[in-house]
């Protein structure tokens, strides 16, 4: 199946040079790469989160295989779905899917289906192609939606992520956006708790605060799954890149989201 862009002239703009240039511009100087095992970045319009998301992209070496995880907001689709072949379309080319790896997955994680509906009108997933586009010529990727609230069922997941991506050069990438819709000061103190779990790499710890704080937190499922295989690979450090929320762009802070940005190493 070829999945055309669904949020192309939304999101994000449709003309590539005009994209490019917008990436480009977000990005800013180019800085020293590192290799990293996750990456963290919001999903908003470019406007709002693309700063965030461009200064993360920009820290870490982009290798030929990478793993996406969305949250679902559609509703479609399976609770754990993964996009198993064909490929992603975006301003600026085509994505292959690496269908060996998303059947292993599908095979090491029993709570995983083969599906195409629940991506087939989320953007989570599909904004983050872009930033990799920009870095990175030539990949491919495994994109995998998560509407699963099930922690037994997520950490199975993690444990199927890990068990592939192991003693292979493969980023895990979990797509989310922060607090939403709240005053910029409380949302900046919830998210801080966010952040401080995930530079812990404590994944149940930033379930915990979720629930007791009421984080509206949209991909708490991609973080919570990441954070919990890339502690299985070995993860030492949680690396906060970026923190803005969507007031820094439209001026109003009575009631923002958050975005935030992080590196797994």
């Amino acid at each position: 199946m070829r999945r055309e862009p669904v949020v192309a002239g939304a999101f994000y703009d449709v003309n590539p040079k005009a994209l490019n240039k917008h990436i480009a511009e977000l990005t800013g100087e180019p800085i020293k790469k590192t290799k990293a095992l996750g990456l963290i970045a919001p999903h908003a319009g470019y406007i709002y989160s693309g700063k965030v998301a461009a200064l993360v992209y920009s820290h870490v070496e982009i290798p030929q295989t990478v793993i996406i995880l969305g949250p679902n907001h559609t509703g479609l689709g399976a609770p754990i779905s993964v996009f198993a072949e064909g490929s992603w379309v975006t301003p600026l080319g085509e994505v292959l899917i690496n269908k060996p790896l998303a059947e292993d997955i599908i095979k090491k994680c029993k709570f995983s289906i083969k599906d195409t509906a629940a991506h087939s009108r989320e953007h989570s997933i599909e904004v983050q192609l872009p930033f990799l586009q920009y870095h990175k010529k030539s990949f491919d990727f495994v994109p995998i939606v998560l509407g699963d609230y099930d922690l037994k069922h997520l950490k199975d997941l993690a444990d199927a992520l890990a068990a592939c991506v192991k003693g292979k050069d493969i980023l895990i990438i979990a797509s989310t956006d922060l607090t939403h819709y709240e005053e910029a000061q409380a949302a900046r103190a919830k998210d801080a708790l966010v952040l401080s779990a995930i530079e812990k790499l404590d994944p149940d710890k930033m379930y915990e605060e979720i629930k007791e704080n009421d984080i509206s937190m949209c991909g708490w499922m991609p973080v919570y799954t990441l954070l919990h295989a890339c502690n299985l690979l070995g993860a030492k450090e949680g690396r906060i890149i970026k923190y803005m929320n969507s007031g820094d762009t439209s001026g109003d802070y009575s009631e923002v989201v958050g975005y935030g940005g992080a590196v797994i190493l």
